[in-house]
């Protein structure tokens, strides 16, 4: 069975208003951990990011995820601060980049662009057995990745406005160069040989900014799937970690078969994830087999019949169909993040509710 790690990207905010601060080098020296762990830095100051170890059970990944999550709650508080599991800051912020030289560089070399990012993803780790099988399931999973940014979706606020859009995030990524879907490589070699001409151009600093939505990771034997949202609700977060496990599982049987990619091109997939960006799960959907739009819940529900025989097989089933009711039912995070402020009229409100269901304490 394959196994699955998370990463997931956490706003850190005022406890009171809701306002990012800019702390994560102080709550990354006070968040404690037993085996000497540490939450890492990302771009910005205001954001720090958890890495869950690899498991075959997503019951043992809830708890990894609770486990890093408490320790950033615990690190934050320390620093005077509150965890925020957004997509996108609720409220307005003074960005300000992280001291590390790669973040200095990115900004001395893109501009506005680093600095002005100030978004927090999920981005999930599936095991592979080789590279060839790697990129055979990059080459098979591109018009799958835009239905788990709309089931993701949690960032309709950008620094205090609401966007219109379910996943503001996944239209802020798309600044960089190097964002969105790929073509079909066919081989490692070929996927190899981009990454070299990429790098080349000088127009990305190094391989850590190949920004695809799926890619294969640079360290670990896995395909990292990068289109979600961070979601407040953990659980949420383990149901798209489940999905992104089947759909890899789904790639490399077809891969096995001789079963040959959809022949789509990348714009469509990414009108597709535009789409899935813009509305969530609060309309149509592409059709990952046609590209015409059909109701979410179809379209949904089509992806868990085509998986079926992975989930079945790794005994994820009755809880993705069970966490994908729940899901229709209470609505993503932005659908969430957009009722509270309607029930209270206060960003700051919403802010304070996020960092409640980061914390496992409201749903």
């Amino acid at each position: 069975m394959r196994s699955v790690g998370v990463e997931e990207e956490l706003l850190l905010v005022n406890a009171e208003s809701g306002v990012p601060l800019t702390v994560a080098t102080q709550a990354i020296a006070r968040a404690e951990t037993e085996d000497g762990e540490t939450i890492d830095h990302e771009l910005q100051q205001q954001q720090i990011e958890t890495d869950t170890a690899p498991t075959t059970e997503m019951s043992v990944l809830a708890d990894e995820i609770d486990s890093w999550r408490r320790t950033a709650i615990d690190g934050a508080r320390r620093a005077g601060a509150r965890v925020v599991a957004s997509g996108t800051p609720v409220l307005r912020a003074e960005r300000r980049v992280d001291e590390d030289p790669r973040y200095q560089r990115m900004v001395k070399h893109f501009g506005l662009t680093a600095t002005e990012q100030l978004t927090c993803a999920c981005h999930v780790h599936v095991s592979v057995e080789s590279r060839d099988e790697s990129v055979a399931v990059l080459d098979r999973i591109r018009g799958w990745t835009p239905i788990l940014t709309a089931m993701s979706a949690n960032s309709p606020f950008w620094h205090g406005t609401d966007t219109g859009y379910a996943s503001f995030r996944s239209q802020a990524l798309q600044r960089w160069p190097s964002a969105g879907p790929q073509s079909i490589f066919g081989s490692a070699a070929e996927y190899d040989e981009l990454i070299e001409s990429m790098l080349r151009t000088g127009v990305i600093l190094d391989e850590a900014m190949v920004y695809f939505d799926s890619r294969l990771s640079a360290h670990y034997p896995t395909v990292e799937i990068r289109v979600a949202d961070v979601c407040s609700d953990a659980r949420d977060t383990v149901l798209i970690a489940a999905l992104c496990r089947a759909i890899v599982d789904m790639a490399a049987q077809q891969w096995q078969d001789d079963v040959p990619p959809n022949p789509v091109s990348p714009t469509l997939v990414r009108l597709a994830t535009w789409k899935s960006g813009r509305f969530g799960l609060e309309g149509d959907l592409l059709d990952p087999q046609t590209f015409e739009p059909r109701p979410a819940r179809e379209v949904v529900d089509g992806l868990v019949e085509l998986v079926e025989p992975s989930l079945a097989a790794s005994g994820d089933l009755d809880f993705v169909r069970d966490e994908i009711g729940r899901l229709f039912e209470n609505g993503t995070g932005a659908t969430r993040q957009r009722r509270v402020l309607e029930k209270t009229g206060s960003l700051s409100d919403v802010s304070a509710y996020v960092a409640r269901v980061t914390a496992g304490q409201d749903d």
